[in-house]
């Protein structure tokens, strides 16, 4: 059993390293539905919705617009979630100040989910859906999925799965620009 999900671990990795940016773009567009008009003038706001901060607290994700955002949806059960949690924490520490990284724990074990961020020790802001409304209004099927968000709050991109380090930061380069 055990070289089983060991087996299925590395395949999973392997199969998420060969994801490009333009993948993600095509995955964006594809969620975004097709019309006349170009892709690219094609701009789809993303949708708000209310969470609740480790206080209870109300968080918006339009409180955020201003600044280029990843948004990832993770359970603490889900094993690619816990995966990729230390590539978001770095990709955090290096540009928190830049772009806002919102990491959305879905349901309602609000206490299990902060217990894997700090056995992680991880410093991004995690906020809770304790009623999965704000999964179920994305679309969530699958943990971890990870949408990019711009500046002016429009999806540009999204990934079902667990990403490493090279693709995440793919996604970022959609949305954010170092000036």
């Amino acid at each position: 059993f055990a070289l089983l999900i060991g087996g299925a671990t590395l395949l999973y990795r392997q199969l998420g390293q060969n994801i490009t940016a333009e993948r993600l773009s095509t995955q964006a567009a594809q969620q975004e539905g097709s019309n006349d008009e170009s892709e690219t003038e094609q701009k789809t706001k993303a949708p708000d919705f209310t969470v609740y901060d480790a206080e209870g607290n109300e968080v918006h994700l339009s409180d955020y617009v201003g600044k280029p955002i990843v948004l990832n949806f993770w359970a603490h059960w889900c094993g690619p979630c816990q995966m990729e949690m230390p590539e978001f924490n770095a990709a955090y520490e290096r540009l928190g100040g830049e772009v806002t990284f919102l990491m959305v724990h879905e349901g309602a074990a609000v206490d299990d989910g902060k217990a894997k961020v700090t056995e992680g020790g991880y410093t991004f802001p995690v906020v809770f859906d304790v009623d999965s409304s704000a999964g179920n209004l994305y679309g969530i099927t699958a943990f971890p999925t990870t949408f990019f968000i711009d500046k002016d709050g429009n999806l540009q991109a999204y990934y079902m799965g667990a990403m490493d380090a090279d693709l995440l930061q793919q996604g970022i380069d959609l949305i954010y620009t170092a000036e």
